[in-house]
């Protein structure tokens, strides 16, 4: 069974330390700890990961967040993998740092990452790690917030998030959706 997770970020040296960078970096941490690498691909990095009989596609796309779904939606059909075996990594700023929620659906929540694969699938009906990132900035300033650096307090906390969702990503394909909700989504 092939499962494909497709962690959201923007590429490039000056997004890398950036809140919204957070699904490449769940990515990057499952795979080092996997010892699997990341090879440059059409239209994202992508390296493979097999557990337990169960074979996970993890994409880092390098088309920038805003065109997430042409990724998305490419290794979808070149690797067969059907809609209830997709799983999108995604910052969220209505979730405190250190928060997850995996979830079947939803809407985009004005998040152009989920916003462009909902556009490309045609479907808002796809499971989704939100990982909370917090609120933390005045009126007109949420672009700026989103793609800052980590403070120091935030990073103390990230390795933690990483930890859990990786978990969670690999109970999305062992233990079925709802059983990893129940799991691993956090107050």
């Amino acid at each position: 069974m092939k499962y494909l997770i497709a962690g959201l970020g923007n590429i490039g040296a000056e997004y890398a330390n950036t809140r919204h960078n957070i699904g490449f970096k769940v990515l990057d941490a499952l795979s080092k700890a996997s010892n699997i690498f990341f090879a440059d691909n059409r239209l994202a990095a992508k390296a493979e990961y097999r557990f337990k009989g169960r074979t996970f596609i993890f994409i880092k796309p390098n088309t920038y967040m805003n065109l997430s779904g042409k990724a998305v939606g490419y290794w979808m059909q070149a690797e067969k993998i059907p809609i209830e075996n997709l799983l999108v990594v995604v910052d969220d700023l209505a979730l405190t740092m250190g928060q997850v929620r995996l979830r079947g659906k939803g809407s985009d929540g004005g998040h152009n990452g989920l916003k462009d694969i909902t556009r490309v699938l045609g479907t808002n009906d796809y499971a989704r790690l939100r990982l909370g990132i917090g609120s933390d900035f005045g009126k007109g300033k949420q672009v700026d917030y989103v793609l800052g650096e980590w403070t120091e307090a935030e990073l103390a906390t990230l390795p933690s998030v990483l930890d859990k969702a990786s978990e969670a990503i690999v109970g999305f394909g062992t233990i079925g959706l709802a059983l990893a909700m129940n799991q691993f989504n956090t107050k």
